[in-house]
């Protein structure tokens, strides 16, 4: 890759743009945001990781840095930026966690291939019989429900299939059942990759995920009532600080606020450059670019980094409940970006309408987004994909708060079908992003063409909505492409 100096990229800047000259053509926000203005902020994000530990997670030295980059780049825009500070429950795997079977089969797993550490985990050595709890997921799902522990004996480790509910609501289970230890394992349409996630809150007792294929080898082993394992993990949970950056135009009506934004932090295990370098990449892009289209800015455009997004959005929800009922009800909408440049990813959007029936239910207009985003990629003849609201990035907070929120997204570490690599190119059987979560998540790690593209409809809708967000609301929204206008090159013209 290139070698820049992070003080020469800071120099790099594109200011908030002086007017164009009369009878000049204005282009649209997605022509004028390039690849290569995320690339190069993707390039500086992996020069901060290279230096301070090779990550950017929050409550780490990567991070600050991070966001002294973001915030340079925004005040030589012209912005104001205002750094939110606040406390987190700061996670961190200091060593390698142990998986063994103890009996019937001593055998050692191997970390990262076999089985992971859950963040939040608490620190532990323990060996002991397992029980395979509610192996069949009836009900909500296995060790949902505090019935699914009737009978679980004490000081034993528990075996709990993914899905259903959250792994805090699985582990609290476990806890108060008396387990000494969770092992949680894939679901069956995802056998040979590790659960990896965060139980959101800190525990005292290791949380370790493996494979599906793994575990039902060990659920049959438990059912014969021979089986004892052994789990060892050796982590660090404690407060500490971190920050969201936020900064918006200072034109637009501050009555009718557009929120942009996408998590600037990094897990611990890798630099993060496409989770999610990629979508604060996008954004930070967006932000330099708008004032050059400022005359058709009608409202209020913010633009947000958030902090401690991994392990639980710590940030964005900080943020959220920081705000008046009054501020909130000035938020118009809200526009997610966390992962656009998956390597293997597809053209996701986030289902604004609630037609798969599944996550969590948007709020109301949050079909309209949806809409403009397929309208533009119809209007490029580029299929897409419908994601569901799992709850699991920054748009949470605000659907909780009522607000109507929408983005795109390449994928992360669900294995891409055959279907979908018909459609979107790519490598059936391999996930989206085989980098999720790891160190190799470097500048090298992206799909530049579908980054490219997912940018290029978030710089759409945030031109869209920076112009007719106050209808958002009521559904009735306007494009660039069908709103009259006596400036030339306002609408961004479809490519393939």
């Amino acid at each position: 890759m290139r070698k820049i100096a992070i003080g020469t990229l800071v120099g790099l800047v594109a200011t908030l743009g002086a007017a164009p000259s009369a009878g000049a053509s204005i282009p649209s926000l997605a022509d004028l945001v390039q690849l290569k203005d995320i690339r190069e902020h993707q390039l500086a994000f992996q020069m901060i990781a290279n230096s301070n530990g090779g990550n950017r997670a929050s409550g780490e030295p990567g991070f600050e840095k991070s966001a002294n980059y973001v915030v340079a780049k925004l005040t030589l825009a012209g912005y104001k930026p205002m750094i939110q500070r606040f406390t987190f429950p700061y996670y961190k795997e200091v060593t390698p966690s142990v998986f063994a079977q103890i009996a019937p089969s001593p055998t050692s797993y191997t970390h990262g291939s076999d089985y992971r550490t859950l963040d939040y985990s608490g620190a532990g050595d323990v060996t002991a019989a397992a029980v395979a709890v509610d192996p069949d997921a009836a009900g909500l799902g296995s060790g949902c429900e505090a019935d699914d522990f009737a009978g679980f004996t004490a000081g034993s480790i528990a075996l709990i299939r993914r899905g259903g509910c959250s792994f805090e609501v699985k582990a609290d289970n476990a806890q108060k059942a008396g387990a000494s230890a969770v092992a949680f394992y894939q679901r069956p349409d995802v056998p040979d990759t590790p659960v990896e996630g965060t139980a959101l809150r800190p525990f005292t007792i290791p949380l370790l995920g493996f494979t599906n294929k793994l575990g039902v080898e060990l659920v049959q082993a438990a059912k014969a009532g021979d089986l004892k394992l052994r789990v060892k993990t050796d982590t660090i949970s404690e407060q500490r600080t971190t920050s969201n950056i936020v900064a918006e135009t200072p034109y637009g009506n501050p009555d009718r606020v557009v929120a942009v934004g996408g998590h600037l932090d990094s897990v611990a295990e890798g630099p993060g450059i496409n989770d999610n370098g990629s979508g604060a990449g996008t954004v930070l892009a967006i932000a330099q670019k708008i004032g050059q289209i400022r005359d058709r800015v009608n409202n209020r455009v913010r633009f947000t980094f958030w902090g401690a997004e991994e392990g639980g959005d710590f940030g964005s929800k900080y943020y959220v409940a920081s705000l008046s009922a009054e501020e909130k009800a000035k938020i118009a909408l809200y526009l997610n970006f966390d992962m656009v440049g998956s390597p293997n990813g597809v053209r996701g959007v986030l289902d604004g309408d609630g037609s798969l029936g599944q996550g969590t239910k948007p709020p109301a207009g949050s079909d309209a987004i949806e809409k403009v985003f397929t309208d533009y990629y119809a209007g490029r003849r580029l299929a897409l994909k419908q994601d569901a609201f799992t709850g699991s990035s920054d748009y949470q907070p605000f659907m909780d708060a009522g607000i109507p929120a929408g983005g795109v997204r390449s994928g992360t570490d669900t294995v891409k079908t055959a279907e979908e690599a018909a459609v979107f190119g790519g490598t059936a059987g391999v996930p989206y992003d085989p980098c999720y979560h790891k160190a190799c998540d470097t500048y090298d790690n992206v799909n530049a063409t579908l980054l490219d593209q997912l940018a290029d409809g978030a710089a759409y809708a945030t031109e869209t909505f920076a112009k007719s967000a106050p209808t958002i609301k009521t559904g009735n929204v306007r494009t660039p492409a069908t709103e009259k206008s006596t400036r030339t090159g306002e609408g961004h013209t479809p490519a393939g």
